[in-house]
């Protein structure tokens, strides 16, 4: 099913569009992910095998060189930062239970998105995967599995950390909206409790460094642009994290 769009909802918008048509059409399972990554041949079959036992499932993957992709499942909440050092060895277990997802290939049931909502299309870019998995880790055990089932297909350019882990590139209108959507992540700990303003202010403090780190390292020609829109969007996240109207998204189906 094909369902364009005339207005440009970012990649937010377009996931939370998706999965409400795919919710509608009365889909049991969700499987989402960006243009930019292309799935293995026996992809879904490898992931297949963990949803008799999960309702939450995030997938290995290439990066674009062929080698495998660090992706970081773990979540440090009260810092509302990735947890850069998390292990990489799956263990005994053959999964690890993470508390965040990213929609390049994450993978998830029905009644997960019947109880915490649809993806919420505010945050335009950025944060909104991770929130969703965030929400999703409220009411289930979601799971990151070693199986590889898809690549990434775009060259993007890097700065290598400690063998798997690195620091892409990004753009401007990114460092914006990584800086501005802490507010609404702010905002969905206040709702479940986990806001903690102290901790919340250093992770942000953490991300603006890592941002000004990523511009020297991998962005240097655009350290101006680029610090302009890291202020503007630690700006901006005060504003929503104050703002009055705002409400979380809501349940499909009451509990």
């Amino acid at each position: 099913v094909y369902a364009p769009q005339t207005d440009n909802l970012g990649g937010a918008g377009g996931f939370s569009v998706g999965v409400k048509v795919a919710y509608d059409l009365g889909a049991e399972w969700f499987w989402v992910m960006d243009d930019d990554v292309a799935v293995l041949p026996d992809g879904i079959e490898k992931l297949a095998k963990w949803g008799r036992d999960h309702d939450v499932i995030q997938g290995g993957k290439l990066d674009f060189d062929g080698g495998p992709f660090y992706w970081q499942y773990n979540f440090i909440v009260p810092l509302g930062i990735p947890n850069p050092i998390a292990p990489a060895a799956f263990g005994s277990a053959g999964y690890r239970v993470m508390n965040t997802l990213c929609f390049e290939g994450g993978l998830f049931r029905r009644r997960i998105v019947e109880k915490i909502g649809l993806p919420d299309p505010r945050f335009f870019i950025y944060w909104d995967d991770t929130m969703y998995g965030y929400l999703a880790s409220k009411v289930t055990n979601s799971i990151v599995v070693p199986d590889v089932v898809m690549r990434r297909t775009r060259d993007i350019s890097n700065w290598g950390i400690a063998g798997l882990r690195q620091l892409n590139s990004t753009s401007d209108m990114n460092r914006y909206h990584i800086l501005r959507n802490r507010g609404y992540m702010a905002r969905y700990f206040m709702v479940h409790g986990d806001y903690r303003p102290v901790l919340f202010a250093l992770g942000t403090a953490a991300t603006v460094a890592k941002e000004v780190i990523r511009l020297v390292a991998v962005d240097r020609e655009h350290v101006r642009t680029g610090l302009v829109q890291i202020a503007k969007g630690w700006r901006d996240s005060h504003k929503l994290m104050h703002d009055p109207k705002w409400r979380p998204m809501p349940p499909l189906v009451r509990q």
